[in-house]
């Protein structure tokens, strides 16, 4: 790597006018070779001493700036090192120290396998022997096998299916017995499974890591109670909701023995946690360790600067991919410019690198459960849609992603077993707003009779990487004070959205309102909403039957007979019915529940947020995801069961770690049977 750095330095004094390694006069091949190969000797040396440290003081200003910062840092090391040299001749410009800094590290890294996107293995490596250093201080590892469960946001089990048989992931397909390993005994089983109305990451991972997401009704609800709205991607809501399933539980969580939580919203009772979004509820908080995957990752400006160009060139790609469908008058399209470019390249590639060398990290330290979340597919899927060559490529990099990993359990101290899931689907479809013309909160305030602006207001996207991004620009997740106090006027009513599912609250009455009550108050609402063709079916309580379900031409259906006549619900499925059920027993559930309709010919939802790719409620792939699992574990479920929500998912994660002989994580009763 020594000598690589050298010649770059040389290449490069002859190229830039503003860099030099010796006097003009002199021409000495000699020492030119002799000086460069001391300037880049004292550039490694620096880079390998002072970077950490650097690093370390610059966790006090955000970590996405830290990335930025990576190239000025460089240079600056640059210069100090050409000072270090006995000639005394050599120097460069500020601006020329960046330039020559960043090419001799992406030189170096591509050469050892940093920068090269196909060469893993090499990048595998050398992650190995930097967490080598650290694990031979620790004693021998336990030889019973560790479990890592990688989830992969927002891919559905028919998505996964579609991928493997297009080969865009290899790797899957050979833990199938598929693709280009066909004939290959499979080490793997592929086992679909159900959400619960309420088809998100924070419903779907708070019950997969905690065993609980009762009363999560929607992505974002109003709380009458506290007078506020919840929101699962904001770090307060977060630890709230991670607190209230802890009590209701009575345990930590899936990974409360021994484990490690990475890039999620919940920390599943670890002890090891980065980028964790329900610990970073305080700006600056010396306790908060949820950056310190920031650290880990970046202390090595070899990463810092793959990570970096990376980071650019996909912001590039995006940028050509939506002027692309922009050209094309591409639909359905929403808008994709501003700062959306970066939070894609956060998603997929900051977080994507940064939470994979955490979990080889955690591999290498022999815990003995990891969970960590990938957000690339989801983040990317919302704005150019679930299918197509946008996603695809996603798809390969996160393949890529999982095959790193399988080949660092390889240098592991004990066996790993690798299990993938996911958390939602995603259903195509344009938004309600582009179809119709107006957003579900102005069809909502038409029927109360109260004037709906000209201009409507956007509604804003749940996608979980921008959480991820505000959290480490330590800025407050906020999505607009309008949506999470009430009004002055608060007899009108709150509207949000989740995906396709929306919800209606009437702030100033202090219960969950009845069907009689909203009739009395605004007669017209329930049977304009009801009749609407954008929407499948409401929810509401009733006085007289308890729940009821509204459907177009004046349905009404009492739950408690749904089974019998599912009405507007039969197009959902059978699981709908139960779904709508649970949901209706929250406390927390809205005056109106609001699900979209749904197309079953072509799959498609209508998002009442601006997406085009969606999830949050009932219809189509959102509520399909996946469970991936190698054979060597026992069945999900037994042959002609099925696996129906996430807490059933917890149920059997937890299982699955009881059968690896190592730490026990107990299986007590069921959630429900431990609530007060």
């Amino acid at each position: 790597m020594w000598a690589v750095s050298t010649v770059t330095m040389l290449v490069l004094a002859g190229i830039l006018p503003d860099f030099q390694l010796q006097s003009a006069d002199d021409e000495s091949t000699t020492r030119l070779a002799m000086t460069a190969a001391l300037g880049a000797g004292a550039f490694g040396l620096l880079s390998a001493l002072v970077w950490p440290l650097l690093v370390r003081l610059l966790l006090l200003v955000p970590a996405l700036v830290l990335g930025l910062l990576v190239f000025f840092l460089n240079g600056s090391l640059l210069i100090v090192a050409l000072r270090l040299v006995p000639s005394g001749d050599s120097e460069a410009a500020p601006e020329t120290a960046v330039i020559v800094a960043a090419v001799m590290s992406a030189v170096a890294s591509a050469t050892g396998g940093a920068l090269a996107v196909r060469d893993d293995d090499a990048y595998r490596r050398r992650l190995y022997r930097l967490a080598d250093r650290r694990r031979r201080a620790l004693p021998p590892g336990p030889s019973s096998p560790g479990t890592v469960f990688m989830q992969l946001d927002g891919v559905g089990h028919d998505l996964l299916l579609a991928a493997v048989g297009k080969g865009l992931m290899p790797t899957v397909a050979r833990w199938l017995g598929e693709g280009a390993g066909a004939g290959e005994r499979p080490t793997h089983r592929l086992t679909a499974w159900r959400t619960d109305w309420s088809s998100q990451t924070g419903a779907s991972q708070l019950g997969i890591l905690h065993g609980s997401n009762h009363d999560v009704p929607a992505f974002r609800w109003y709380e009458k109670a506290a007078r506020e709205v919840m929101v699962c991607n904001r770090p307060t809501s977060a630890a709230e909701l991670q607190r209230r399933a802890i009590d209701r539980t009575g345990d930590g969580g899936l990974l409360s023995a021994d484990g490690a939580s990475r890039g999620n919203l919940f920390s599943g009772g670890a002890d090891e946690q980065a980028l964790v979004l329900s610990i970073a509820t305080k700006r600056r908080d010396r306790r908060n360790r949820s950056r310190a995957g920031y650290f880990a990752y970046f202390s090595d400006p070899a990463n810092a600067v793959r990570t970096a160009l990376s980071f650019i060139a996909e912001v590039g790609r995006e940028i050509g991919q939506s002027t692309r469908a922009r050209v094309r008058k591409a639909r359905p399209r929403v808008s994709r410019g501003g700062l959306y470019p970066f939070v894609r390249a956060f998603a997929t590639v900051v977080e994507r690198d940064v939470v994979v060398a955490a979990v080889m990290g955690d591999m290498f330290a022999g815990r003995t459960a990891v969970y960590a979340d990938l957000v690339a597919y989801d983040e990317v899927a919302h704005h150019s849609g679930p299918f197509g060559r946008d996603v695809e490529k996603v798809l390969e990099r996160l393949d890529r992603a999982l095959a790193l990993i399988e080949k660092a359990a390889e240098h592991a101290p004990r066996p790993y077993r690798l299990v993938v899931l996911s958390d939602h689907g995603q259903s195509p479809g344009e938004t309600f707003r582009a179809r119709y013309g107006l957003g579900l909160g102005d069809l909502v305030r038409a029927g109360c009779g109260l004037p709906v602006p000209r201009r409507a207001r956007r509604t804003h996207s749940g996608a979980e990487a921008r959480a991820a991004v505000r959290a480490a620009l330590r800025r407050p997740v906020e999505e607009g004070g309008e949506q999470h106090r009430p009004s002055r006027r608060r007899s009108e009513p709150i509207v949000l959205a989740s995906g396709n599912l929306g919800l209606v609250s009437f702030p100033d009455v202090p219960h969950r309102m009845t069907k009689e009550e909203i009739d009395a108050r605004h007669p017209a609402l329930l049977t304009t909403l009801a009749n609407h063709p954008g929407i499948g079916f409401l929810l509401v309580r009733s006085e007289r039957h308890g729940g009821v379900v509204l459907g177009a031409y004046g349905a009404e259906i009492p739950l408690d007979r749904l089974d019998g006549d599912p009405g507007p619900l039969e197009v959902f499925g059978p699981y709908a019915a139960d779904a709508v059920r649970r949901t209706h027993s929250f406390p927390s559930t809205a005056d109106i529940m609001v699900n979209s309709a749904y197309d079953p010919a072509d799959g498609e939802v209508l998002a009442f947020e601006e997406q085009i790719g969606s999830h949050g409620g009932l219809g189509g792939a959102q509520g399909r995801p996946f469970l991936l699992s190698p054979v060597a574990l026992s069945a999900p479920v037994d042959e002609g069961q099925d696996l129906v929500g996430a807490e059933h998912v917890h149920r059997v994660l937890r299982r699955w770690l009881g059968e690896a002989n190592g730490p026990q994580v107990p299986v007590e009763a069921e959630p429900q049977e431990r609530a007060a």
